[in-house]
């Protein structure tokens, strides 16, 4: 929306600044963080007192974790208002990627929000059906991968990058909204599972989402592009400027989330970022090393795959517990440790993610 001050702009002048994606991308994330210490307690004063027992907590899971009953969730809604706030407010509104990652991003909160409301609702740790939510989630990929797919160039359209091998590309053809489908909903539900511990999903969301938001820009850009041998993707350098807000808008919720943790974040916060991110690895043809970024979510979902099929055929566990950060702790680690090694981890798959920009 403050895009359009550039018209007030001679260029020369304060209103040329917000030409600047980098320029609004500060902005953005400085809205959603004051949003988020703006509006965090009285959201979790709220909360409490609507939620009354808050989230349920799993007969079965770590005993430690029988201490935390009573804390709220939903607060995923602090995060997806900063960033809503900061992306209308900052991001060019003629973007057509800015709208589809909006649209999967609010449809999986939605979808979330219904979840953790029926939850809360029945004090129960069953909420929507799974099929249900699934359902709904191939839908809501389905239509963004259409989406992304209709404004890529046409040299892209329905192809796959691939990660450090330069102009290879894999022809996917009516296969590409599939393949977007499961890029999109596995990021949402790999998210969802890894949401476990105080601040364990929050941080490696926003070191996925800033280094997303960098490639972002690099792919938007054609000198850029020029330079690093990639494929070029017109339109999603304003990409940066949601991913900031979440940046911020996740700063503002981890205040509150950082142990012992005030609020959850909830289905309603974790399926939409997760969504988020895998739109963006749709819109800027970076689905492969989405994988690698976001690897930690991989590994906690895998986790998860091969505990389920390993006791249906045997009738034993692989882990202690899945998802894996269930498993340490069974093992005795502490809270904090986990989630600091596995925040450490994040970062390490970050750095290679960026390198796939450079090494070709």
């Amino acid at each position: 929306m403050l895009y359009w001050l550039t018209l007030l702009s001679d260029g020369g002048d304060f209103f040329n600044l917000f030409r600047y994606i980098t320029f609004r991308a500060g902005g953005a994330f400085f809205t959603a963080l004051i949003f988020g210490f703006l509006f965090g307690k009285p959201l979790i004063n709220m909360l409490r007192r609507t939620q009354g027992k808050g989230q349920p907590i799993r007969d079965d899971g770590p005993e430690g974790h029988f201490a935390k009953a009573g804390t709220p969730t939903m607060g995923g809604l602090l995060i997806v208002g900063a960033l809503l706030t900061s992306t209308l407010l900052w991001a060019r509104l003629d973007n057509a990627f800015i709208w589809m990652i909006l649209f999967v991003t609010m449809s999986f909160a939605a979808i979330g929000f219904a979840d953790d409301y029926a939850k809360v609702s029945k004090q129960t740790v069953a909420g929507v059906s799974s099929k249900v939510r699934l359902l709904l989630g191939f839908l809501i990929a389905a239509i963004a991968g259409f989406w992304a797919a209709a404004y890529h160039p046409e040299a892209l359209q329905n192809q796959l990058a691939l990660p450090v091998f330069k102009d290879t590309l894999i022809n996917l053809g009516f296969l590409f909204v599939p393949f977007s489908m499961i890029v999109i909903v596995g990021a949402a539900n790999a998210v969802n599972l890894t949401d476990g511990l105080d601040g364990l999903a929050i941080m490696p969301v926003m070191i996925a989402a800033s280094t997303l938001g960098v490639i972002a820009y690099a792919v938007g850009r054609v000198d850029f592009t020029e330079y690093l041998d990639v494929h070029y993707v017109p339109g999603t350098g304003e990409i940066l400027v949601f991913t900031a807000g979440i940046f911020g808008g996740g700063l503002g919720f981890l205040w509150y989330n950082a142990p012992p943790a005030a609020v959850f974040m909830g289905d309603t916060g974790s399926l939409a970022l997760g969504g988020a991110l895998g739109a963006i690895a749709v819109a800027t043809k970076h689905e492969l090393v989405l994988g690698v970024v976001g690897g930690l979510f991989v590994v906690e979902a895998l986790s998860v795959i091969i505990q389920v099929l390993y006791f249906k055929r045997t009738g034993k566990r692989v882990f202690l517990m899945a998802p894996i950060h269930h498993h340490y702790e069974k093992k005795g680690w502490a809270e904090p440790q986990i989630v600091i090694r596995f925040w450490i981890i994040s970062l390490i798959l970050a750095l290679i993610g960026l390198a796939t920009l450079k090494v070709r």
